[in-house]
C-alpha cells in the first residue's frame, strides 16, 4: 500500500473494533478459524479495544445486514474471507450494498492478476470470474496481496467508520497486515498506548491451586493477571498497558517475580517455552542424551521432542514397544515378568527402561506403559492407569504411578502421560539428582 493514507479517516480515540469472519466452511467446522485469534493478538498489541468477533456464512443479504449493524456500533471493522473469484466470495459486494455504493473496476488490479495467473488451462469463463476481484467501491484504498490474486481494501463508507478487508488464507492475511494494515491502524486508530503480555507456564499443579495462591493479583487493573488451563499445564498471562514496550515490561516485571517466588518448582518456562523445549535446552547444556521406550503413547512422546528445533542434539531415538513381543524381543523384558505382572506394571516399565538404556546407550531413558482406553481396564488396573520409569546416567531409576480420571478420552490420557514424562524428568534435572 504505497499511496498516501492521509486522505482517509484520521480519527483517534477509537470506540471499538470488530472482527468479522466470512465463510460457510467456518460455520460448518470444516476449517479452524485461526485468523480471528491472530488478529485479536495483533489488535491487543496495538492497544485497541476489541470486544466482539462474529462468524457468518456466504449469504449476501445476511452479510449486508450485519455490516450495516456493525457500522452503527463500531469504528473499525476487519473482515477476513470472501474475496476470491468464486460465486460464494461475496464480501466486497455485500459491503458496497450495505452503503448503496456502486462497484468500479480497477484495471491495474487485472494486470496484476494476469501476471500471477499464468496457467494456460484457465478458461475465458474463469478469466471473467477472476475479474470479480478487480471491483471495489469508489474511494477505497487497496491493500496489495503479494501472495494471492485478491487484494483487500480500506474504505470509509460513512463518517467515523472504516472497513478493512482481507482474504481468508492465513498466509495472505498476515503478509498484507504486516506490509500495510498494521501501520495504517497504528497511525489512525492508536490510543497512544500499547498492550504487552508475558506468560508464565506451570506443570504439575491445577489451575484452581494456582488461582487460590495468587487471588490478590487476579484483581489488579494494570497489569491484569489471568489464568488459563490446557491439557496438562496451566498458564498465567500478565498483561500491561503503557505508552511503550519498555514501560509495559516495567509494570509486568514485579508481578512476574512475585508469582515466580510463589511457585519455584511448578513454573517450567515463559511465553513460547514448552516442556519439551525446556528439556532439550537443559540436556544440551549438560551434553546428555535422551531416549524413549513407548507403549501406550505410541510415539506421541517422541513427536513432542522432535518437533523442537535442535532436538537432534540430545534425542537418540525411541522404541515403540506396543506389543509384548516387542517388549521382550527388543527391550529384553523377561517373558515371566510380563506374565506375572502384566505389561502395565511398575516392574515391566522399569525393565523397559533398563533395556532401552542398554540398547540405545542414552544418558537418560524414559519408559511408559499404561491403559489409555476406552477399553482394556479392570478393577485392579483401571483405564487411565500409567506407569513411567526414568533412568539416569548413574543408573538410578525413578518409578512413577499415575491414575488419570477415566472420563478423559484416549487422546487426553496420552497427552497427560506425555506431559507427566517430560515434567518428571524436568524435576529430576532441577533437583540435580544425576
Amino acid at each position: 500500500m504505497k499511496e498516501s493514507l492521509n486522505h482517509l479517516s484520521n480519527q483517534k480515540g477509537i470506540r471499538t473494533v470488530e472482527i468479522l469472519s466470512i465463510g460457510s466452511e467456518l460455520l460448518l467446522g470444516n476449517i479452524l478459524n485461526t485468523n480471528s485469534q491472530w488478529l485479536a493478538e495483533e489488535l491487543s498489541s496495538l492497544g485497541l479495544s476489541h470486544f466482539r468477533q462474529t462468524t457468518i456464512g456466504d449469504n449476501l443479504d445476511r452479510i449486508t445486514n450485519l455490516i450495516s449493524e456493525i457500522s452503527k456500533r463500531s469504528s473499525l471493522l476487519i473482515t477476513t474471507g470472501g474475496l476470491g473469484p468464486t460465486p460464494d466470495d461475496l464480501t466486497t459486494e455485500a459491503i458496497a450494498k450495505a452503503f448503496n455504493s456502486p462497484l468500479c473496476e480497477r484495471k491495474n488490479i487485472w494486470d496484476d492478476i494476469k501476471k500471477k495467473v499464468t496457467d494456460s488451462s484457465v478458461s475465458k469463463q474463469e478469466n471473467s470470474s477472476l475479474k470479480k476481484q478487480c471491483l471495489f467501491p469508489k474511494g477505497a484504498l487497496l491493500i496489495e496481496n503479494p501472495r494471492g490474486t485478491a487484494p483487500g481494501m480500506i474504505w470509509n463508507p460513512i463518517k467515523e467508520f472504516t472497513i478493512m478487508t482481507f482474504p481468508g488464507v492465513p498466509e495472505e492475511l498476515k503478509e498484507m497486515w504486516r506490509n500495510s494494515a498494521r501501520d495504517y491502524i497504528n497511525k489512525n486508530f492508536s490510543e497512544g498506548k500499547i498492550i504487552i503480555s508475558s506468560t508464565l507456564k506451570f506443570a504439575g499443579i491445577a489451575e484452581s491451586s494456582v488461582s487460590e495462591r495468587i487471588d490478590d493479583l487476579l484483581r489488579l487493573d494494570n497489569p491484569t493477571v489471568a489464568p488459563y488451563a490446557n491439557i496438562g499445564d496451566v498458564k498465567i498471562r500478565i498483561t500491561a498497558k503503557a505508552k511503550n514496550a519498555i514501560e509495559a515490561k516495567k509494570i509486568i516485571k514485579p508481578i512476574k517475580e512475585k508469582i515466580k517466588n510463589k511457585f519455584p518448582s511448578y513454573i517450567f518456562g515463559e511465553d513460547e517455552d514448552t516442556l519439551a523445549s525446556v528439556l532439550i535446552k537443559e540436556l544440551s547444556q549438560r551434553k546428555q542424551s535422551l531416549a524413549f521406550a513407548e507403549s501406550c503413547t505410541g510415539g506421541l512422546l517422541s513427536s513432542f521432542i522432535t518437533e523442537i528445533p535442535g532436538s537432534s542434539k540430545v534425542f537418540k531415538g525411541s522404541i515403540i514397544a506396543y506389543k509384548n513381543e516387542i517388549k521382550s524381543s527388543i527391550l529384553k523384558v523377561p517373558n515371566d515378568l510380563l506374565k506375572r505382572h502384566g505389561a502395565v506394571s511398575e516392574e515391566v516399565a522399569e525393565s523397559m527402561t533398563i533395556g532401552l538404556k542398554k540398547l540405545l546407550k542414552c544418558d537418560w531413558g524414559i519408559a511408559i506403559s499404561g491403559i489409555a482406553g476406552p477399553g482394556g481396564g479392570s478393577d485392579e488396573k483401571p483405564i487411565g492407569l500409567v506407569y513411567i520409569s526414568i533412568i539416569g546416567p548413574n543408573n538410578k531409576i525413578t518409578n512413577i504411578r499415575k491414575v488419570y480420571n477415566p472420563i478423559r478420552n484416549r487422546i487426553d490420557i496420552q497427552r497427560l502421560s506425555v506431559n507427566e514424562c517430560l515434567n518428571s524428568l524436568r524435576l529430576i534435572l532441577l533437583s540435580k539428582e544425576d
